[in-house]
């Protein structure tokens, strides 16, 4: 069976598709910064040999190459970038934070931009060669028209360029990479008033990650199949 990697599994939506890939029979490596503090996850991997748990602080470069390091010689066949954060303190005009805002770069654009690098390797000895950034229809500039949520539109904007960069340069190589947009959710991020469940979306995520291809590299969807534009 397929190996998938997912960051940011402590919770929400990476925790969820431990829950349906590892159902699936996939071997899951799931990652988060302290898989001790990940209760429902080590639970789940206590139970499941094939699901295992690995730190990871996307935030960090030194704990991305040790993620690279303890991973080097291992295919994967799907990468599923989901930690993220939404950086509210730099939300609005006359309130924005450098530290804040950098913060929500940081683990937003850069990091998935880093892990991208640091697993290629592991990409090129899977079968099935495909990333998955899961952003978000804030960060799609043509679809900006309430303005506000600076920190969090403006990583997201830079992730979609970073997926549509790497598309590019690792098409030649048979690996896919698309952002995807996991609807307005109901998780901590997206809070209670959001109109699916974490279940309803992943599920849809998975449906669309069957059917990706590499003509489909370089494209910004939505977990129903939809694509919205950048």
């Amino acid at each position: 069976m397929p190996t998938v990697l997912v960051t940011g599994v402590n919770r929400g939506l990476g925790l969820e598709f431990v829950k349906q890939y590892s159902q699936r029979g996939y071997t899951v490596i799931g990652t988060c910064r302290n898989p001790a503090d990940a209760a429902e996850a080590s639970s789940l991997a206590e139970i499941a040999d094939n699901i295992h748990l690995l730190p990871l602080d996307v935030s960090s470069a030194e704990s991305i190459q040790s993620l690279a390091a303890s991973l080097a010689g291992r295919a994967l066949d799907l990468v599923v970038l989901n930690a993220g954060v939404m950086g509210k303190a730099s939300s609005k005009l006359g309130e924005l934070e450098q530290a804040d805002f950098m913060h929500s770069m940081c683990v937003n654009t850069v990091a998935p931009a880093l892990l991208i690098q640091a697993l290629v390797d592991n990409l090129r000895l899977g079968e099935l060669k495909t990333v998955v950034a899961l952003s978000s229809v804030l960060g799609s500039i043509a679809g900006n028209s309430d303005g506000g949520l600076y920190s969090y539109r403006a990583s997201k904007a830079g992730l979609n360029a970073v997926v549509k960069s790497a598309a590019t340069d690792l098409k030649s190589e048979g690996i896919t990479v698309v952002a995807m947009h996991p609807g307005w959710v109901q998780t901590d991020m997206g809070g209670q008033n959001a109109t699916i469940t974490t279940p309803v979306s992943v599920s849809g995520m998975l449906q669309v990650i069957d059917g990706l291809g590499l003509d489909d590299s370089g494209r910004f969807v939505v977990y129903d199949g939809g694509e919205l534009p950048w």
